[in-house]
């Protein structure tokens, strides 16, 4: 089975509710965005990560606003389910932005990235990185990998939502940028199923193919 929730910001207690506990053993869980267990390399964080390694399911994770990209850049690049992803663990993976995976046989375009709310309050500091922007690369990735797949896929997985859809939802509507752009384009050139992401921070079903996603862990 896959299974994909909201963003996790490194709180192991998210991983001992009652919802993650349907999860067994060789399913994959997909986190759409803010993983946030690879942010400082602490004694207590690695402690964490290895807590994570020992699940016996696939943990894969696409990066948000609030991830440390200066380590997690430094995990070895391989080919999985057909996509780039960064290794973290045996069963921890970093979906990489713009690469279709198949997994259980569903095909599942993932784009990572954003811009954070907090960006005035944390760009002068040491917890901020640039990076968490997509660049005009990925995004031309992106779409070359969407083409190579005939623009249809079973799932798109987002940290960001559309730019449609943050009007709809009342969240950052001021905010605009190159990936929103990007990302209400797909809505009109690519064919998916169901379309997820985590930014928003609730849980709001948006008729037809939309979910806004966080506590929720929802089987696909």
């Amino acid at each position: 089975m896959i299974y994909v929730t909201g963003d996790t910001h490194g709180d192991i207690e998210r991983f001992r509710s009652p919802d993650f506990r349907k999860i067994r053993k060789g399913d994959t869980l997909i986190i759409c965005g803010d993983f946030g267990f690879i942010w400082n390399g602490s004694k207590t964080e690695i402690s964490t990560l290895k807590k994570l390694s020992a699940k016996d399911y696939t943990i894969a994770f696409i990066d948000g606003c609030h991830e440390n990209f200066d380590l997690l850049e430094k995990y070895p690049i391989e080919i999985w389910k057909g996509g780039r992803i960064h290794r973290i663990s045996r069963n921890i993976v970093h979906l990489m932005r713009g690469e279709v995976y198949t997994i259980e046989n569903r095909k599942i375009f993932a784009f990572g990235g954003g811009h954070s709310h907090d960006y005035e309050f944390r760009r002068d500091s040491e917890n901020w990185w640039e990076r968490e922007q997509p660049t005009y690369d990925e995004i031309t990735s992106g779409l070359r990998n969407l083409s190579d797949n005939n623009n249809k896929v079973d799932y798109i997985i987002t940290h960001e939502p559309p730019a449609s859809l943050k009007d709809c939802l009342r969240v950052d509507v001021f905010e605009r940028l190159e990936v929103h752009a990007f990302l209400e384009e797909l809505i009109k050139t690519c064919q998916y199923e169901r379309w997820f992401f985590g930014k928003c921070h609730i849980d709001k079903y948006i008729p037809m193919k939309f979910c806004a996603i966080f506590n929720r862990v929802i089987r696909l």
